[in-house]
């Protein structure tokens, strides 16, 4: 178990046809981040009465962002459960776009795979310097923050959480900026895991859930040696 730390750090939410913040968000919000929920979880999570949430949710599924299943109960009316749709998983933020499964496709086939590996490896490895050297020789705490607010500015709806004792962090993303390049090439999964270590070479990292297994997010636990 974690709890989240306080510490303010801003999220990249999505945009409905409303273009401004609203309980519509919020909705899409709480979904990306649990997976499920029952209109009367997103009542009570949100502060907004049953009744409303469930205009919203109308609305939402009307717009194809949401979408749900009935779940029965004994021998009463039966419980909706409330997810986001693809389409709305594609609300949130996206930093890569199918121009780079084309472009990665077309190497492979000029290159081959096994160039096309390389590229990417040597790719994530600059990356993960330039991390490293961005986020300096700060305390533990403060270089996560700064690790999160950098994966922030790239897309990923990131949140930065408390371990077990107080050498622990867990970050989780619940959106993948490079989903469909993911899809295609998912090693780049595996360079992200090594990314992390090296971006903090005095700390063991493992990854806790992972979105390509068919989990709700990614998420890291992130440790001192």
């Amino acid at each position: 178990m974690f709890t989240v730390c306080n510490i303010a750090i801003a999220t990249s939410g999505p945009m409905t046809s409303l273009q401004q913040p609203s309980t519509k968000d919020d909705i899409l919000q709480f979904l990306m981040k649990s997976g499920q929920a029952t209109a009367q979880t997103l009542a009570e999570n949100l502060s907004v009465s049953p009744q409303a949430i469930r205009r919203h949710l109308k609305d939402l599924q009307a717009e194809d962002l949401v979408e749900h299943q009935a779940m029965q109960s004994g021998m009463g009316r039966p419980n909706y459960i409330y997810q986001l749709s693809s389409k709305g998983r594609a609300q949130f933020p996206s930093q890569y776009d199918q121009f780079a499964v084309s472009l990665l496709d077309t190497m492979t086939a000029t290159v081959g795979a096994e160039q096309v590996g390389v590229i990417l490896r040597e790719q994530w490895q600059r990356k993960a310097e330039n991390y490293c050297k961005t986020l300096g020789n700060g305390t533990l705490p403060e270089r996560v923050q700064h690790l999160v607010e950098l994966r922030q500015a790239e897309g990923y709806m990131a949140e930065l959480h408390s371990g077990d004792d107080e050498d622990t962090y867990i970050i989780t993303e619940y959106n993948c900026a490079i989903s469909q390049v993911a899809a295609s090439y998912p090693a780049v999964c595996g360079h992200e895991l090594a990314m992390f270590a090296v971006a903090l070479p005095d700390c063991q990292v493992e990854r806790t859930h992972w979105l390509v297994r068919g989990e709700n997010l990614c998420g890291y636990r992130i440790q001192k040696k």
